[in-house]
């Protein structure tokens, strides 16, 4: 990990159940059983992966029999790239980079839905005269990076305006956290595309920030779980296995009276960001993230609307992001572990 006090979330960091660890890079593998298991995420910020550091403390992945280490990279490009190289089996990429990855022939299956609520949105400062996203024509639109999950989020709200990247807008990476406050600070850009944990951390910069997503984009999913199809063919007890330990850990974190005990379970994972006093309102955050809409909370933790894939899939082939639409949009997620998940 890095020494910063604040770590950047898509910055790389190494970080294992156990402590400190290091990940042999080199020809592809599949994982057999009883084996260690790598994770792979596009940020280092434990409170993100709230659940997986609450199922490492809680013992809930070693009662599944799976030893778990989490590898944070460069964003959900890098996260698939891992995955495909053979060095992450299971990993946790937005939508948008799938669907393209998908695109690409990659055989990625999206399995679990971590964030039904949109883990981004479209930040301005709060004392600007900007309201809604039309009026960021003509402006630039800061972003963690130029390949992340929060680019196909952002161009599906400006495509769906008419606005083109481009011509309309253009996006410029200015990294999170402390780079990203920077840039608001200096007027470099006029709004930022951010995950909650980036405005838990701006907010502790002292940088006030407003949202105008449309509420119609919160339906728009955030990270999620994914593996290849390749993968859950070698290995076809690890999918049910990590989602069981995801949920209990997720039910563990909504629970109020263990909040303190589960900000442990993360301090312990990333004890840089344990130390900010951010921290408590990030929680709160990712777990109202986290948290189905009344209209799903029936389907269990982990579901994916259909609905929701299709609307991300058509903004993205609108905006570009995929150049045709795909011919089996159902081939790219599935449900079939969400009964089991939650039982």
């Amino acid at each position: 990990m890095t020494n910063t006090t604040i770590m950047s979330r898509r910055s790389f960091g190494l970080i294992a159940a156990g402590g400190a660890a290091s990940l042999a890079l080199g020809a592809p593998s599949i994982i057999r059983a009883q084996t260690a298991v790598t994770f792979a995420v596009p940020n280092p910020s434990a409170l993100t992966w709230l659940p997986y550091w609450v199922a490492v403390g809680e013992g809930y992945f070693a009662e599944e029999g799976l030893d778990l280490r989490l590898e944070a990279i460069d964003g959900s490009s890098a996260v698939l790239q891992a995955m495909t190289a053979g060095q992450a089996q299971i990993g946790a990429p937005g939508p948008g980079p799938t669907l393209g990855a998908r695109a690409r022939g990659v055989d990625v299956k999206f399995l679990y839905n971590l964030y039904p609520k949109s883990v981004f949105g479209l930040l301005v400062k709060a004392d600007s005269s900007y309201q809604t996203p039309a009026d960021l024509k003509g402006t630039v639109i800061g972003v963690g990076t130029a390949d992340g999950a929060e680019v196909s989020f952002t161009k599906a709200i400006m495509t769906d305006l008419g606005l083109a990247e481009g011509t309309d807008y253009t996006f410029l990476p200015v990294g999170d956290g402390g780079t990203a406050a920077v840039a608001f600070l200096r007027d470099e850009v006029a709004s930022y595309a951010g995950a909650v944990s980036d405005a838990a951390i701006l907010a502790a910069r002292g940088l006030t920030l407003r949202e105008i997503t449309p509420e119609a984009y919160l339906g728009f999913f955030g990270n999620g779980i994914a593996m290849l199809e390749s993968q859950m063919a070698a290995t076809p007890d690890l999918a049910p296995k990590f989602g069981r330990a995801l949920v209990r850990g997720t039910r563990f974190a909504a629970d109020p009276a263990n909040k303190e005990k589960a900000l442990a379970h993360c301090a312990a994972g990333n004890p840089q960001e344990g130390e900010q006093d951010y921290a408590a309102s990030l929680y709160d955050g990712v777990v109202n993230r986290m948290t189905p809409t009344d209209a799903f909370m029936g389907q269990g933790f982990g579901y994916q609307p259909p609905e929701h894939w299709q609307a991300i899939h058509d903004s993205a082939v609108a905006s570009g992001a995929l150049e045709a639409p795909l011919p089996d949009l159902a081939a790219v997620y599935t449900n079939e572990f969400v009964a089991g998940w939650n039982a």
